[in-house]
Parts: C-alpha cells; structure tokens; sequence
C-alpha cells in the first residue's frame, strides 16, 4: 500500500533533445528553442513512476492514465528541471499524484496525474495485438 504524501522526484537538465523545436517535423513547424512539454509531463510521469517503486510486485509496472498539466513558464537549454509527484490517493484502480516541476526560477508546471498498476506482459502482448490487427 503507498502511503499518501509519498514522494517520488526526478531532475533533468535541458539539453538540444529537450527542446519544444525538436517536435518539428516541417520548415513550417516553428517552434520555441525552450523546455518541451512534452519533456516536462515525461519528467513529472517518472518522479510518479518512482513513487510507485514499493507497491509494484514482480512482473508489474506502472502506466500513464491521464495527466491534467499546466505549462507556465519557459524553460531555457542548460537549466535543471526538477519534477515531483506526491501521492494523493486512490480513484478506483488509479493511483492519483500532483505533480510539480520547477526550475532556477521557480515553478513551471504543475496539475495532476493518474497512473495504474499493470502486468508487464500483457500490456506487451496488448500492444502486439494492436499492432498486428493494424
């Protein structure tokens, strides 16, 4: 059982990778040179993952469900992105979190996120079906 007000942190500093122009596919697709949010809901899903870490049993992890994220603030490359992710409690199956990132300049995220504890080999083998159905 996890306890609430568990925590679960990850940090990342901001490089080329991380960057909101990286999802350009396109000349036109003209986007910032800063902290992706993709990037940032991706840093706030693995301080939650690591939350999760004592609950999980051979065999299992966790998944996203839902995320309800605010992106605030911008992010320059060469900052640290700092994600944290506070168990709330249960809705049903789903773990709840809110989560947090912040940099040298304080918060620039911030909503909730909603994660489930799943077997590792069905959900590949879900994910195979998918793919060979398509």
């Amino acid at each position: 059982m996890l306890e609430t007000a568990t925590l679960g942190t990850a940090s990342i500093t901001v490089t080329g990778a991380d960057l909101a122009g990286i999802l350009s596919q396109t000349a036109d697709d003209v986007l910032p040179p800063v902290y992706a949010t993709s990037r940032m809901i991706g840093l706030m899903e693995l301080a939650a993952a690591r939350a999760m870490r004592p609950v999980l049993q051979a065999g299992e992890l966790s998944v996203g469900v839902t995320v309800d994220i605010r992106h605030a603030a911008a992010t320059p490359i060469g900052q640290t992105v700092h994600a944290e992710a506070r168990y709330v409690g249960r809705e049903g199956k789903l773990y709840v979190f809110d989560v947090l990132a912040r940099d040298a300049g304080g918060e620039i995220g911030r909503g909730v996120h909603k994660r489930a504890v799943v077997s590792e080999a069905r959900l590949l083998q879900g994910a195979a079906q998918r793919v060979a159905a398509g």
